[in-house]
């Protein structure tokens, strides 16, 4: 896009990326990750995944920056070191009370390039005057610099995760080589109701299946609504986000509120 400035003997060029304006790239490291399918959280021994989940990538930006005003949609993740593997004795806490012993698989040594943009969440238009592009992206490029608004970790809570800022695609990954690798069928994340994007997906839970492929160290994910398995699970409200509830104190940034 060309800018002209009138009574000046110069034009600014201003180069954005048409796709993705909003682009947010950034690393994440950490000694241990767990990323499993939800199904084999009900208790008994876990198991990694070989790669990072949608969901997990997601829920890690929605740690450094979020607002219900837009949604986090995770474009592209690059493998950066060997896939490892790390089988621990864990006591587990059981619902019956008292602890149990198992075994959990946890990736170790794990770093990651992401590449991430967002997408204003249609399912919200009471926030739509808070949709301001410039300011949410700003936001969210301060705090990837910053490592955070919250706790950021992979896959389960015990696995501590530190964000930083990169140029995705820099560097030497473990897979650059590798021309292709399948890992099956896997779980891709969970649509909520104020994420639907279908009216099968309205007013309800539904979880996504995919079959990822890693060509050159990166996998590229689908939209969630291109999901080739996608399962209902159970009817479930949406979140109200409203100065009334006090769960949402951007009201006041465009004069809502007094």
């Amino acid at each position: 896009m060309k800018t002209v400035y009138p009574n000046t003997v110069f034009e600014v060029v201003i180069v954005r990326n048409k796709q993705y304006p909003n682009l947010v790239e950034f690393q994440v490291t950490g000694d241990y990750a767990l990323f499993s399918d939800p199904i084999l959280r009900l208790g008994g021994e876990k198991c990694t995944y070989q790669v990072p989940t949608y969901e997990a990538l997601k829920g890690i930006l929605s740690s450094v920056y979020w607002k219900p005003t837009f949604s986090w949609r995770i474009l592209d993740v690059r493998i950066m070191n060997p896939i490892q593997t790390e089988v621990k004795g864990i006591r587990p806490i059981k619902y019956s009370g008292g602890n149990d012993l198992a075994y959990y698989t946890y990736l170790r040594n794990c770093r990651y390039q992401v590449r991430a943009c967002f997408e204003w969440n249609d399912n919200r238009p009471e926030l739509m005057a808070d949709r301001n592009e410039n300011k949410h992206h700003n936001i969210a490029k301060r705090m990837i610099e910053k490592g955070g608004r919250r706790d950021v970790f992979l896959g389960t809570r015990e696995c501590q995760g530190y964000v930083e800022p990169c140029v995705f695609g820099s560097g030497k990954g473990a897979y650059d080589d590798l021309p292709e690798l399948s890992f099956g069928l896997m779980y891709h994340g969970i649509t909520y109701p104020d994420e639907a994007y279908s009216e099968e997906t309205r007013g309800r839970m539904t979880a996504r299946f995919w079959y990822p492929v890693m060509k050159n160290g990166i996998i590229h994910f689908p939209a969630p609504e291109e999901c080739p398995g996608q399962k209902p699970l159970r009817q479930m409200p949406m979140k109200v986000f409203s100065g009334e509830q006090g769960n949402f104190t951007g009201l006041k940034e465009f004069g809502e509120v007094e």
